[in-house]
């Protein structure tokens, strides 16, 4: 999959079948939508397209009026997004820079600036409820018009639904917020899941419980920082953690701003998935996680994040959090047995 920052490359197609939009989490509604582009732009042969805005429009506007209310909470972060929509096989992104510049572009140039002079769009297909341009005055009918006088197809496609509830990345926001990890899978299709390189952070964890003064064994932790400041779900989760070992491990993450520690630490200010292996491969050694790109699936919440008043109070909030995740661990792998033996 070929990846763009904006749209004046040469190594752009020079047509294409695009779709449009923010893709926030690409659940399965996305996905549905990406199996019937790839299926029209296979008939017209013709690569895929993925059009979508970074920042988020609302993300920008929430910016410019200082109502940060605005913002949506994001679900995944842009390396997540782009990871998602490789696995669905688009062919080609284009990442939109939305700034003042786009927000008062009429609909008409959007058409003929970006669709069609800037993509080469042949095929064009949006959600029932798809708005753009300058005050979101254009619609699918004036698209669809647009698509008649210059020779491109246009197709709107109905919303997607999951036992008669709408899939949307609100829906699927409204479910994390809440906690709700299974119903935020149904809705992706799979585990939510956070994705990036190791950081590094001020090692207290490791000081935290170690088995002798100065071994740096206790709570060591895997930090990805999550790049957006309002992320949708946030708390203590019971999680699985791929690409430090063959195998999935288990762990303990927190996601958030750690209210019980220093906000002058190095990763004060920003929002991080911090997670503790329950049991930590010996081949990484203490230091052998930094720089790995590693995949967190986020599989149960055990509770929101709570600010300890010591050290030795997060010492034991942490070790119950440990005890928690291996209970859920417990009936987690006894129910994924049973669903084998079922299936057998």
């Amino acid at each position: 999959m070929k990846i763009f920052r904006g749209f004046k490359h040469p190594g752009l197609a020079p047509e294409c079948a695009v779709t449009i939009g923010n893709f926030d989490g690409v659940h399965r509604g996305h996905q549905a939508m990406l199996a019937l582009l790839s299926a029209e732009a296979a008939q017209r042969g013709i690569p895929t397209c993925v059009l979508t805005f970074e920042p988020h429009p609302r993300d920008f506007f929430a910016e410019k009026f200082k109502k940060p209310e605005l913002a949506p909470a994001r679900v995944g972060t842009l390396r997540d997004k782009l990871s998602q929509l490789k696995l669905c096989g688009v062919d080609q992104v284009v990442v939109l820079p939305f700034n003042a510049t786009l927000a008062s572009q009429s609909p008409e140039a959007f058409i003929q600036d970006v669709l069609v002079q800037g993509l080469g769009a042949q095929y064009i297909l949006v959600g029932d409820d798809f708005r753009f341009g300058a005050q979101r005055a254009g619609d699918y009918a004036m698209l669809d018009a647009a698509g008649q006088r210059q020779g491109f197809d246009v197709a709107r496609m109905n919303s997607y639904e999951v036992h008669g509830e709408r899939v949307s990345s609100t829906t699927v926001r409204a479910a994390l917020a809440a906690g709700d990890m299974a119903a935020a899978a149904q809705m992706l299709g799979h585990p939510y899941t956070i994705s990036g390189h190791v950081v590094h952070g001020r090692k207290l964890g490791r000081q935290l419980a170690e088995s002798a003064p100065g071994a740096s064994d206790g709570f060591r932790t895997l930090n990805l920082r999550f790049n957006h400041w309002k992320p949708a779900a946030s708390g203590i989760f019971a999680v699985l953690v791929h690409g430090l070992d063959a195998q999935p491990l288990r762990g303990v993450a927190n996601l958030g701003i750690r209210p019980s520690l220093d906000p002058n630490d190095v990763n004060g200010g920003r929002v991080l998935l911090e997670t503790h292996c329950l049991d930590w491969p010996a081949a990484l050694g203490g230091e052998g996680a930094y720089g790995k790109i590693i995949r967190v699936e986020l599989l149960h919440k055990l509770h929101d994040e709570l600010k300890y008043d010591s050290l030795a109070a997060l010492t034991a909030g942490i070790a119950q959090d440990c005890d928690d995740a291996r209970a859920f661990f417990a009936t987690y792998t006894e129910t994924r047995r049973q669903t084998t033996r079922d299936r057998i």
